[in-house]
């Protein structure tokens, strides 16, 4: 994994945290985040009980906290 790609998880954990959304706009995260395919990207969030939108234009990635795929995480454990 990416030093910028730790760096954005940790951002999205972050802002997760305390707020119901966090918007990656910034271009050295969407870079690292784009480096990724989208259904890397999906698993990525998955994987931490997020979920992820793209919008149109690709100038903005949106995640949220996703209660379903946590519970589909902690069935697999």
């Amino acid at each position: 994994m990416s030093p910028n790609l730790i760096a954005v998880e940790n951002k999205i954990a972050r802002v997760l945290s305390t707020k119901s959304e966090c918007f990656i706009t910034h271009p050295t995260e969407l870079a690292a985040l784009k480096s990724m395919s989208p259904e890397e990207i999906e698993k990525f969030a998955l994987d931490h009980g997020w979920r992820v939108v793209f919008r149109l234009g690709g100038r903005q990635i949106e995640f949220y906290n996703d209660a379903g795929a946590r519970e589909l995480t902690a069935s697999e454990i």
